[in-house]
């Protein structure tokens, strides 16, 4: 089944973010890389591509998981919870109506 992962980042955190960065981008591409990634990215903190110093107000992840569970273990592993960039995660089901 499809999960949607929503972290909310914290307030300053935009270093935290950058320096976790390429570990999550690792583990994102492992997920596309087996065929389980709807799609994922960053919210930029104000109405532009790149935010600069203003950074993100989290992120959005949607792919499939064995179960809420695991699609929960799996958002609790991310380097960016690791690093303090996540203020608090949501993991909820996804049921895509159109791609």
């Amino acid at each position: 089944m499809w999960y949607a992962i929503e972290g909310h980042d914290g307030a300053g955190v935009l270093a935290a973010r950058m320096g976790a960065r390429p570990a999550h981008l690792a583990r994102l591409q492992a997920l596309r890389d087996a065929g389980r990634l709807l799609l994922a990215g960053a919210c930029p903190a104000i109405d532009a591509e790149d935010p600069g110093p203003a950074g993100f107000s989290g992120s959005i992840v949607i792919a499939e998981f064995e179960s809420l569970e695991a699609a929960r273990a799996w958002a609790e592993g991310d380097p960016y919870v690791a690093a303090g960039v996540y203020q608090r995660v949501e993991v909820r089901p996804f049921r895509p109506a159109m791609t």
